[in-house]
């Protein structure tokens, strides 16, 4: 009578038998990963909650509740900051979209136009500019801000839309990621064939390179607008007429006098709510370009 003989392997050495071996460490090291990034996102995401939460709690409720329960004063809340000085804060709105709206507009072209030019064309003191204007992405705006504001103000800038607008048209750090990403998504072959047809170098980069740009570029104007919308020295020191304020200084303005006016604590919270709103909108437009080179990328390989 034959019998079947069972093999049974031997457990890893420092193990027991029994104990899972393998994959359930692997998934454990797996979420640390995972809950990293979640604290990372409810770091991020609990002064929104926050903003957003104490936006619907009037005066009173505003230091008498409980800090993340929900209030009954929003609409009076919208009310009292669309009243406030016959609805200045949406002036201040609008003066954030045209700063932060033009300002990212013109320095996204001076950056695809100068990172392009900086990672096709081969010249003398090329890495020399390249250098300085890395030297300009480590330097702090606090020390920019006054010899900028020197500088326009001998121009008679001072005070004006242009004292904010013309010193974010460059910007190193935009320059710097048009130059990376001209490298590496622009082939040099395909410079060389529009030139043998004959093409003008404008011709190449706005018909050939900028539409392959598109996705980078996309990256800086979003970059430029974030940091544009939530800029609050540079129009502190260029501004003294509250009607050029941005949203940032025209908050800032309120949350001062709020210390005599308590009052206006609520317009301060219900306005930064507000201010959110379009960068969040401005974020869910743009993230469809991402996504869209991410598949032509894949049909293409």
């Amino acid at each position: 009578m034959s019998s079947l003989a069972v093999r049974k392997t031997a457990p890893a050495a420092g193990t027991r038998p029994g104990t899972a071996q393998g994959p359930p460490l692997r998934r454990r090291i797996a979420l640390v990963p995972t809950l990293t990034l979640l604290l990372g996102a409810l770091y991020c995401l609990l002064p929104v909650a926050w903003v957003a939460i104490a936006a619907t709690k009037s005066g009173s409720e505003l230091f008498s509740t409980f800090t993340f329960l929900p209030g009954s004063g929003f609409t009076d809340n919208l009310s009292d900051l669309n009243a406030y000085r016959e609805g200045i804060y949406w002036q201040w709105m609008g003066n954030s979209a045209l700063y932060a709206g033009l300002g990212a507009l013109l320095s996204t072209a001076v950056s695809a136009i100068s990172g392009y030019a900086l990672a096709i064309y081969r010249f003398k003191g090329r890495e020399a500019v390249f250098s300085v204007l890395m030297a300009g992405v480590l330097m702090p705006p606090v020390i920019l801000a006054i010899p900028q504001y020197l500088l326009l103000a001998k121009a008679d800038l001072a005070d004006t839309y242009g004292a904010v607008l013309l010193p974010l048209v460059l910007s190193p750090y935009g320059v710097y990621l048009s130059r990376i990403y001209a490298a590496a998504a622009v082939p040099a072959d395909v410079v060389e064939a529009g030139r043998m047809d004959g093409a003008s170098e404008w011709r190449i980069f706005t018909r050939i390179a900028l539409p392959m740009m598109v996705p980078g570029l996309v990256t800086v104007f979003l970059f430029q607008f974030v940091a544009v919308w939530n800029n609050f020295l540079l129009p502190f020191i260029m501004l003294s007429d509250d009607e050029k304020f941005p949203i940032t200084l025209g908050l800032y303005t309120l949350l001062e006098q709020g210390s005599n006016t308590p009052a206006l604590y609520t317009l301060v919270i219900t306005g930064a709510m507000l201010a959110v709103l379009p960068l969040i909108a401005l974020f869910l437009v743009i993230q469809r370009f991402w996504s869209l080179d991410l598949l032509s990328g894949a049909v293409k390989s």
